[in-house]
C-alpha cells in the first residue's frame, strides 16, 4: 500500500523539477528532462527523476506504517 501512496508525492516532484529545469532550457544532465506530448498536452517530464522520487516516498511511507 506504501507503493500506491508513494505514487502521487512522486509524480507531483518530478513534475515541479522537470518544469524548473526544461523552462530553463537544460536537460538536468543524467536526469534526462524532455518534453512529452501525451494527447496533445506536451510537458517536461524525467522518468529517471520519477524513479527516485518514487523511491524516496515509498521509503518514507513505509517507515511510517
Amino acid at each position: 500500500m506504501a507503493f500506491f501512496k508513494a505514487l502521487i508525492p512522486g509524480v507531483f516532484l518530478t513534475f515541479v523539477i522537470s518544469i524548473i529545469l526544461g523552462t530553463n532550457h537544460t536537460s538536468g544532465g543524467w536526469l534526462n528532462v524532455h518534453r512529452i506530448t501525451i494527447e496533445g498536452i506536451s510537458f517536461h517530464w524525467s522518468w529517471p527523476l520519477f524513479l527516485i522520487a518514487t523511491g524516496l516516498a515509498w521509503g518514507i511511507f513505509a517507515m511510517m506504517e
